[in-house]
């Protein structure tokens, strides 16, 4: 018999295609032609809390800033109502997407169950735009935002003006040789990070306390002015919630919170189906970041604003962007200013750390599934450098310029966190949980109030998130047209009554007839038969058994397949499948019943009516179509080797 011969990979393709990464697998194969996936040991909560903790942690260089700059005076309460929605709304949301979502999928899967077929798939398409802008975002702003810190250095400002694209460019793709280096080393990069920097901060919180209260004037100081200007507490609340949009930034850090999931240990005797330990420690991954960043930012919020004159806070001042930077130049000297500069350029450099892995985690989760994404798509290190030249080009259109990539940051952590909330709110009405429902609906309908309120201020965050969504849905339309002759069936399962059918035709031979299933009676079988030994030339002698498929999902891409068995009227023999494509489900039959018997199959069918290009059409978009040259292009693709291949027959 006939074999093909393939030559071995090279050493560089095996080590690109190291460790596929399907993270939220059920184990076995991803495809028809991957490796089963190694096991994942997983990382304490507490050093996976560090990796998401770049991102959010990172934000206290320039959250304070943003404040003052929005709220003024106000931007200690203000800032009090961002840890409120922090701590009341944002964080029971995503500790119920963790227990709802345990594989890391995020609350994109929880409301991809809510719809089906094509609109499921582009609404999850649509999401999957966001998050690309949330985290390629945040990659390409932390790093710009930290090479603005280092060229603002008082004894680096003269060396490096004017060359902010090229150490934005290069401190991006030292990000991603960190990941193609390996995961473990990624992780161990961000808990040294977040150690030093919240360390750090601390050290600066306490000092301006001090100062704070060794200077008592500073406080009636700015409790006067705020009560000139504000009058009374319900006009400082209602002034804090309109400008509550602008802080938004500081609720960024939850998504990546959760789709990193999977790098949690949890329990020895966790399973993929109940994860309880990985959904327990999330949980603590979760609420530890939120209550750590929301202590910094109260204390943070309230020292800039009492002790850093107002007009520094603005563009040209020497507190424009970097507050806390200020407060520990000025009161700790320029040594301690310079140490303080260098880990806040650091973390902001590895805050996309975390929006990698979080890329790195959703991507091949859905594409590759939907028959979107070539298979490589699954493994890490060609996504690496994939999304590393991706945040190359967005750092060059935006031309590593902060402000401009700000609205979109935004807005794509603000979709996020809105889908994620009405998602739980869902999960929660289903599970006939009234209160969780009403408090998770007015979590929704604020956060719906901020995405809304931030997309009218800067619309410009929609239309770069358009275009990634636009972008990700044509690449993945492309990539669906390009495999859609693939096999696409990853097991083939027979019942005993179907394995006894092709075990008696094996030994003549084995003839199949692709029937279109209509009422099912005698007649409908009599009358195929008649059809195909008239347009075949065949024998009567000759015996048939016939193959009905059912399609299901067309919108899905690959899937097992299971074949049953049943005698119809007392003589006709019918295979029934259910697949998502006719034709490719007709040719991994073929091909199975051939490995299995060692024979040869024929399989016959009638021309269907139409133009090529309607009935291809047809089958691209609802697995039917002209079933017999898509079959017989599937098997060319599927076997080389013309003497192995099944026999198609079309009359």
């Amino acid at each position: 018999m006939a074999t093909t011969e393939h030559p071995p990979p090279s050493r560089l393709r095996n080590w690109m295609l190291e460790g596929l990464s399907d993270m939220g697998k059920h184990g076995g194969h991803t495809g028809p032609h991957a490796e089963p996936e190694p096991p994942h040991k997983g990382q304490r909560w507490w050093r996976v809390m560090c990796l998401t903790g770049v991102d959010y942690f990172s934000t206290l260089g320039y959250q304070p800033g943003i404040a003052a700059l929005a709220a003024g005076l106000l931007s200690p309460v203000a800032t009090l109502v961002l840890v409120v929605v922090t701590l009341a709304g944002a964080l029971p949301v995503y500790r119920r997407v963790a227990e709802e979502s345990p594989h890391g999928e995020g609350s994109i899967a929880m409301l991809e169950r809510l719809l089906s077929f094509w609109k499921g798939k582009l609404f999850v398409l649509t999401l999957l735009g966001f998050a690309a802008t949330d985290f390629l975002i945040t990659i390409t702003l932390s790093a710009a935002d930290a090479s603005t810190h280092l060229i603002e250095n008082p004894h680096l400002q003269s060396a490096l003006h004017g060359q902010q694209m090229l150490i934005t460019l290069l401190l991006v793709a030292l990000l991603g040789a960190v990941f193609l280096k390996g995961f473990l080393e990624a992780i161990g990069v961000a808990v040294a990070l977040v150690v030093v920097y919240l360390a750090l901060n601390v050290v600066v919180v306490v000092v301006g306390m001090w100062h704070v209260l060794t200077a008592g004037h500073v406080v009636t100081d700015w409790t006067s002015a705020l009560t000139t200007q504000h009058g009374n507490v319900f006009a400082m609340i209602g002034v804090s919630l309109l400008v509550f949009p602008k802080l938004a930034l500081g609720l960024s850090g939850f998504e990546t919170g959760v789709a990193v999931m999977p790098h949690v240990q949890g329990d020895p005797d966790d399973t993929e189906e109940n994860p309880k330990g990985r959904i327990r420690d999330t949980k603590k991954l979760l609420t530890a970041a939120a209550l750590i960043m929301s202590v910094f930012l109260i204390a943070t919020s309230f020292i800039t604003t009492v002790l850093i004159p107002a007009n520094e806070f603005k563009s040209g001042g020497q507190a424009n962007g970097r507050a806390l930077a200020f407060l520990a130049h000025e009161y700790l000297g320029g040594a301690f200013g310079t140490v303080y500069d260098l880990s806040t350029i650091a973390i902001l450099w590895f805050a996309g750390a975390s929006a990698m892995a979080g890329l790195l985690n959703l991507m091949p989760r859905y594409l590759p599934r939907y028959g979107m994404a070539p298979h490589w798509a699954r493994a890490v290190r060609p996504m690496v450098i994939v999304f590393t030249l991706v945040a190359f080009l967005v750092t060059w259109l935006f031309d590593a310029n902060v402000d401009a990539q700000g609205g979109a940051y935004a807005t794509g952590v603000l979709v996020l966190m809105s889908s994620a909330a009405i998602a739980v709110t869902i999960a929660a009405r289903r599970a006939a949980q009234r209160g969780w429902t009403i408090a998770f609906a007015v979590v929704s309908a604020v956060l719906l109030y901020v995405t809304v309120a931030n997309v009218i201020e800067r619309p410009d965050g929609v239309k770069i998130g358009a275009c990634f969504i636009i972008g990700i849905i044509l690449v993945s339309l492309l990539s669906r047209l390009a495999r859609a002759f693939e096999l696409r069936v990853t097991s083939v399962t027979f019942d005993p009554m179907a394995e006894r059918f092709i075990r008696d035709m094996a030994s003549r031979k084995i003839r199949f007839i692709a029937n279109e299933p209509g009422q099912r009676d005698k007649a409908e079988y009599r009358e195929k038969i008649e059809q195909i030994r008239a347009d075949n030339d065949m024998p009567e002698q000759e015996d048939f058994v016939f193959v009905e498929v059912t399609v299901t999902d067309p919108s899905e891409f690959e899937a097992g397949l299971t074949v049953r068995g049943e005698v119809l009227h007392g003589r006709y023999r019918v295979l029934t499948l259910e697949s998502s494509s006719i034709p490719n489900a007709l040719a991994a039959l073929l091909l199975h019943a051939r490995d299995m018997t060692g024979c040869t199959p024929h399989i016959y069918f009638e021309w269907t009516e139409g133009t090529p290009l309607a009935n291809f059409l047809r089958f691209f978009l609802f697995g039917q179509g002209e079933v017999a040259p898509v079959t017989r292009e599937v098997l060319r693709e599927a076997e080389p080797d013309r003497v192995r291949r099944p026999r198609v027959h079309t009359g």
